[in-house]
């Protein structure tokens, strides 16, 4: 079965929503959007308070090339403009709308008619992608206007679609495999015409059968779209490991997943690329996990774009009274939130909420030059000596030991026998080399 070559790890998938059907969640009175929800410069506000907004309209343009505009989620009425606490603390410009609770609104669904989606050019797919707001859906938030649009002298072979899912606890894109995949398919197609890709691939962890079964049956009358089955093991949806696993290419060192030819976008993000061109529908909400042991209505939601966090679990049934941690995204890559009253962004996946007794880290203790953290490395660097260099503000030993190439995937962590907080500390190493390589 297919899978990545260096490393990799087995953590319990704790999937407890899986085979949950997606349910629509209630209408917020009050949504707080954030501007910076995507890799690159925070979005500019083309609105005030006072304006009355309807939903789908544009309230923030995109901030330079590497953005995304942001669009209101309801019919409403801007309140104000002013920063507000990101799920992990740090304070953020937003724009706060009262929604109009007697004439909420949603998404435009006013199909595009077949001839004119069937004529529509490459660089016209591109801008209805960017004018809809859409960035990937599968942790990255990265702008799909500017992965779409290929660097001078580069071809795409391939359009890569990561269905893989390989974080703990999350089912958000098996659930809308499931639900939705002529949708998928839909988009793979749009984004193998933008791009001029011939060969589409759809690759999704054997934990999945029922989403294999729907995407397969969904891709069979198309030659040049195909669904592989991939062996269960993170980090699988890593763009470096997926493209190995279904190509048997290397992404170089240093370089974009486009070197090889491809082009990888999550499950979610070809879902969303489908409803911009054929439904001319923006990009205000999205399928988000929510889940935890405790929770007494766990399950795979449709959120609205600057939905309350408070108010995204108290539909998945309130706190539990033990709660230790609450985090933004999956238990390996996601981060832990600081603040309930932050709310949803396009790059929300899932939030896991844990109790007191699994999420406690166990006692540090030494390095026993095990060299397990090397041996689960998908990178294959040397996660023990990053540490270290990292500990001792050695930020040019770093950079010479390839820091920068650390998919910051959490395996060294989660395999060290003495729970030390490896990648905690490359990840800080990581930051101070990013200082330097700006100034």
């Amino acid at each position: 079965m297919k899978t990545f070559r260096k490393g990799g790890v087995h953590p319990p998938e704790y999937k407890l929503t899986a085979g949950r059907p997606i349910l629509g969640m209630p209408v917020p009175a009050e949504l707080r959007i954030m501007l910076s929800q995507s890799i690159g410069a925070p979005s500019r506000p083309v609105v005030k308070a006072g304006d009355s907004v309807s939903a789908g309209q544009i309230i923030a343009e995109a901030g330079g090339f590497v953005g995304a505009p942001i669009h209101s989620p309801v019919n409403g009425t801007v309140r104000k403009l002013e920063p507000t606490r990101t799920p992990q603390g740090i304070w953020q410009d937003s724009i706060v709308i009262a929604t109009d609770m007697g004439n909420p609104g949603s998404a435009s669904d006013t199909r595009r008619p077949e001839d004119e989606i069937m004529g529509l050019t490459p660089k016209e797919i591109v801008s209805i992608v960017g004018e809809a707001g859409i960035v990937g859906l599968g942790g990255a938030a990265f702008p799909t206007r500017v992965k779409l649009t290929l660097p001078e002298g580069k071809t795409a072979s391939t359009v890569i679609i990561n269905g893989a899912e390989c974080e703990p606890c999350l089912t958000c894109d098996d659930a809308l495999m499931r639900a939705e995949a002529d949708k998928i398919v839909a988009g793979t197609l749009l984004i193998m015409k933008a791009t001029g890709a011939p060969e589409g691939i759809i690759g999704i962890e054997e934990n999945k059968p029922e989403a294999i079964a729907a995407m397969k049956e969904a891709a069979q009358e198309y030659a040049n779209i195909r669904v592989e089955k991939l062996k269960k093991k993170y980090p699988q949806g890593g763009e470096k490991q997926l493209i190995y696993a279904l190509t048997g290419k290397t992404v170089p060192a240093g370089g974009l997943p486009i070197e090889t030819g491809c082009i990888v976008d999550n499950v979610a993000t070809a879902y969303a690329i489908h409803d911009a061109v054929c439904n001319r529908q923006n990009l205000t909400e999205r399928v988000v996990t929510v889940t935890g042991p405790d929770l007494k209505n766990p399950g795979n939601f449709i959120v609205r774009n600057g939905t309350p966090l408070s108010e995204i679990i108290d539909y998945a049934g309130g706190l539990p009274e033990n709660t230790g941690k609450v985090i933004a995204g999956g238990p390996m890559m996601g981060r832990a939130i600081s603040t309930l009253e932050s709310s949803a962004t396009k790059g929300l996946s899932g939030i896991v909420v844990l109790p007191k007794a699994d999420s406690q880290r166990h006692k540090e203790g030494p390095c026993i030059r095990c060299g397990r953290c090397v041996a689960g490395c998908p990178m294959g660097l040397e996660p023990y000596l990053l540490m270290t260099l990292a500990d001792n503000a050695m930020w040019n030993d770093m950079a010479a030991h390839d820091a920068l190439s650390c998919l910051e995937c959490g395996c060294c962590s989660y395999i060290c026998p003495a729970s030390r907080p490896i990648l905690d500390l490359i990840k800080l190493g990581k930051q101070e080399l990013r200082k330097k390589k700006q100034k």
